[in-house]
């Protein structure tokens, strides 16, 4: 339970810099003063300044924010000082200059969409390590993983690693082979019979005879045998970006589907489906991947990091998609939406989001209680 806390709490910082440090380089670069870098949502734990951006930790662990000057259209007290300090002529040169508003609609539009690109780089990226590392893929072969002792499979001679093609019986014509399924139901429909199986070991084809067994021990089958149709493929560095790519291109796809579904199903007042997940759930499931290895963790990461992408992609006051919104209804329209009109809206859409996740966490607390 320790290891699992302090791996998804890791997780999380991880993904919440790389989306935040997007929008901080990208700000930065085009000369917006960038006021604080948070981790987690207000009430303020503590800060620091470094520079002259504030570090934060705040007390809601389930996100972060970058504070960009002039966002808003709302002065701090310790700018208010600064123009008292400087002289007015002062403030409005920094207001021109270093204010987020100051900028053109391009690069307010790339500053807001950067921390989506790092969470999507950074997804695709991970990937990539997996596959250079190597994945378990389909081959379109049933290969035998185990055979058990005392077993049909093992008294037939059927070895670890040996390809079964084909089966057949007195009753049948052989049947080509093609995955697991395929040989497990065959095996079923002939408990008893006499079955040959066609293999390939070492590059050449032999055939085997056994019976399958009727009575089946607890944990066995018929034949006794594990098989499976996976084998593990390392993809050069120069393949794996690419299908990395195409995997998350896919998981995006079936995530956007996924989300209208669950918002549909939230504001109708429908059952969400199990596989829907808050921070709780999240928790829940980084406390397997654990349990299955780094490779799963680095899985994980990778779609968390997707989906932090997606989410904050959508046009939803709030969210960088909903701050986006507002710079192409500015480009429509000719002109910024009234400042405080957009500012009412993010934050009506704050605490629609916080009773969303709020909704999702009971739901996953009844998952948990239910032993789902």
């Amino acid at each position: 339970m320790f290891i699992t806390i302090i791996v998804f709490f890791l997780l999380l910082s991880v993904l919440v810099f790389v989306h935040e440090l997007g929008h901080f380089l990208v700000a930065k670069w085009s000369g917006v003063f960038v006021e604080e870098f948070g981790f987690g949502l207000p009430p303020r734990i503590f800060g620091k300044k470094f520079g002259e951006t504030v570090l934060s930790l705040n007390w809601l662990p389930i996100g972060g924010f970058v504070k960009l000057f002039g966002e808003d259209e709302a002065t701090d007290t310790e700018y208010l000082e600064l123009q008292k300090k400087e002289g007015v002529k002062f403030f409005a040169n920094f207001l021109r200059e270093r204010s987020f508003q100051s900028k053109s609609k391009k690069t307010r539009a790339a500053i807001l969409s950067a921390g989506v690109t790092m969470n999507l780089l950074l997804a695709i990226g991970i990937t990539t390590v997996i596959l250079v590392n190597g994945v378990k893929e389909p081959t379109g072969k049933v290969m035998v993983e185990k055979v058990v002792t005392g077993s049909p499979a093992e008294k037939a001679g059927l070895n670890v690693g040996d390809v079964i093609i084909s089966i057949s019986s007195s009753r049948t014509l052989p049947t080509s082979l093609t995955s697991p399924k395929e040989l497990i139901d065959y095996v079923n429909d002939h408990k008893g019979d006499e079955v040959v199986m066609t293999i390939i070991r070492d590059d050449k084809e032999r055939s085997f005879t056994a019976i399958p067994r009727k009575e089946v021990p607890a944990g066995e089958g018929p034949l006794g045998v594990a098989i499976t149709d996976l084998a593990l493929h390392k993809y050069s560095w120069k393949e794996a970006p690419v299908k990395a790519v195409v995997i998350n291109a896919t998981r995006a796809k079936e995530m956007f589907v996924s989300l209208g579904q669950t918002v549909w199903k939230l504001v109708t007042f429908q059952k969400l489906s199990t596989d829907v997940a808050g921070p709780i759930g999240i928790a829940q499931v980084t406390g397997q991947a654990v349990k299955f290895g780094w490779a799963a963790v680095l899985e994980l990461a990778s779609i968390l990091s997707l989906n932090l992408a997606i989410i904050n992609i959508l046009p939803i006051p709030a969210l960088d998609g909903g701050r986006l919104l507002f710079v192409f209804l500015e480009k429509i329209l000719g002109k910024r939406v009234r400042p405080a009109f957009e500012r009412s809206t993010h934050q009506i859409g704050m605490i629609v989001l916080l009773i969303l996740i709020l909704l999702v966490s009971v739901n996953d607390v009844m998952r948990i209680v239910r032993g789902g």
